[in-house]
């Protein structure tokens, strides 16, 4: 398999793909873009057509969404996913090792995974120049590609469901058992082993979870700002900026809490919060 690769863009918004078309079009010694699909059921009809090399594909489409129409492909390409799922569900690509652009595609992030591709790419040509190998004709074999989605697609489609939602946190308080609005929630702080609830009022609690399962549990509005730190961005009274594109928030609880977000953060703070 040479370059460029034969390209197919599927997506259901046509913002997005006119975006993307665009972006690719500063790499036209990589990608032929041969077809667009605007849902999964015209994706699959054209890749099945085309049997293109590549596809950038949404996942939330009408008729098929996208790990439902990669079940039904026979010809399996290699498979870039769009999306604009959060970070938590990200971690289900990586783990998987499939490629991934989060939405709005930022040109860095694409220019990586321009670069994964041509790798890749390269790495089978030479494959496939060996002497005595027998050339496919696409660039994963059928059983590989079956054993990958087999083993990996319902995973995946487990951790793309929306979060179960979360309304309180159930604390131990000496013999009781005290169940914590988390309305009443400032933020979650980690200090040694141990994970601590703070309430609003002052009140802290020992908690049985680690932050890192606390974020992927917690509504959309408690943000991670740093490796011991987890806040209700609906408690921040006031924001600093710091050193190093670092900031300090301080919270709307009694005692006033200042908090220092982490330098590699910064980004999810501003995002979040327009700033």
């Amino acid at each position: 398999m040479k370059l460029p690769l034969r390209t197919i863009l599927i997506d259901d918004e046509q913002l997005a793909l006119d975006r993307l078309r665009r972006m690719l079009g500063s790499y036209s010694d990589v990608f032929d873009i041969i077809a667009e699909a605007r849902n999964g059921a015209e994706g699959l009809d054209l890749i099945e057509k085309h049997k293109p090399d590549l596809i950038f594909l949404d996942i939330e489409m009408p008729l098929l969404n996208g790990f439902e129409m990669l079940a039904k492909v026979s010809a399996m390409p290699m498979v870039v996913f769009a999306t604009a799922y959060d970070q938590y569900a990200i971690r289900a690509f990586e783990e998987n090792s499939v490629d991934y652009l989060l939405k709005p595609i930022e040109s860095e992030r694409l220019q990586k995974t321009v670069g994964k591709i041509k790798s890749r790419t390269e790495a089978k040509a030479n494959r496939e120049d060996e002497p005595g190998r027998e050339q496919p004709s696409q660039i994963v074999s059928p059983d590989e590609t079956k054993e990958f989605y087999t083993q990996n697609l319902l995973r995946l489609l487990e951790k793309m469901q929306p979060k179960q939602e979360m309304h309180a946190l159930s604390v131990k308080s000496g013999e009781r058992i005290l169940l914590i609005p988390l309305t009443d929630v400032s933020h979650f702080e980690a200090e040694e082993k141990y994970v601590f609830l703070n309430a609003l009022d002052g009140q802290q609690y020992l908690l049985n979870h680690t932050l890192t399962s606390l974020e992927e549990k917690l509504p959309t509005h408690f943000l991670r700002v740093s490796r011991s730190a987890i806040i209700n961005t609906h408690q921040i009274g006031e924001i600093q900026r710091y050193f190093n594109g670092k900031y300090l928030l301080v919270m709307r609880d009694r005692k006033t809490t200042s908090l220092q977000s982490g330098s590699t953060y910064g980004d999810a703070i501003r995002q979040l919060l327009s700033i």
